[in-house]
């Protein structure tokens, strides 16, 4: 592993530890056995080292989306969005303690929003992602055209959240099992609701 890989690594250990709020990029650095001149020449600011986070050192919620964007037809409506929906479980467990420190203030909100939305990497990624591939679903015929693909994606991602909310303050960590039921429960109930 490269020290580029290994700043990324520190970062989401000690974000996860301290909040991204409180994890500077000096405790970054030296988290990671380097100088913070080094972090900085690989990442401009420490909402790059988040964003590099959040896609190089999370489960991989933004593959998993494009994933089944190529490939919608090759496995039932449920099952795709059981698989999804597991994925965004992990992605938001492990996320939500590293992001909710930015809403302790809210000049440091204001300002990673305005760095994220120059990146076109903001949360509402995810919603539009999913929204594409239940419309794609649509066009397959396999979600009924008075569906709200929105609506829908809204649903599965606010019910991934909201676990991941509870699970966070309630300071656990659901089994691999659970979260298999959960996903798969939550799957089968969209399905159901829009399926053709």
């Amino acid at each position: 592993m490269g020290s580029r890989e290994e700043i990324v690594a520190a970062a989401a250990k000690v974000m996860r530890e301290q909040g991204y709020a409180h994890a500077t990029t000096k405790a970054i650095a030296r988290a990671a056995g380097y100088s913070e001149a080094l972090l900085y020449k690989h990442f401009k600011d420490k909402t790059e080292i988040f964003t590099s986070v959040l896609t190089e050192r999370l489960p991989a919620l933004g593959t998993t989306l494009d994933e089944l964007m190529r490939s919608a037809a090759d496995a039932p409506l449920a099952e795709n969005l059981a698989r999804l929906a597991r994925i965004t479980l992990a992605f938001y467990l492990e996320s939500f303690p590293i992001a909710v420190s930015l809403f302790s203030s809210r000049e440091l909100l204001a300002t990673h929003r305005d760095r994220l939305t120059n990146r076109a990497g903001g949360p509402d990624v995810p919603l539009v992602r999913l929204s594409a591939y239940l419309g794609e679903e649509v066009r397959l015929g396999r979600v009924r055209e008075d569906a709200d693909p929105d609506a829908a994606a809204s649903l599965l991602l606010g019910a991934c959240f909201q676990y991941a909310f509870l699970a966070s303050f309630e300071d656990r960590e659901p089994s691999a099992e659970e979260l298999d039921q959960w996903a798969k429960r939550l799957a089968a109930t969209l399905a159901v609701a829009v399926a053709s």
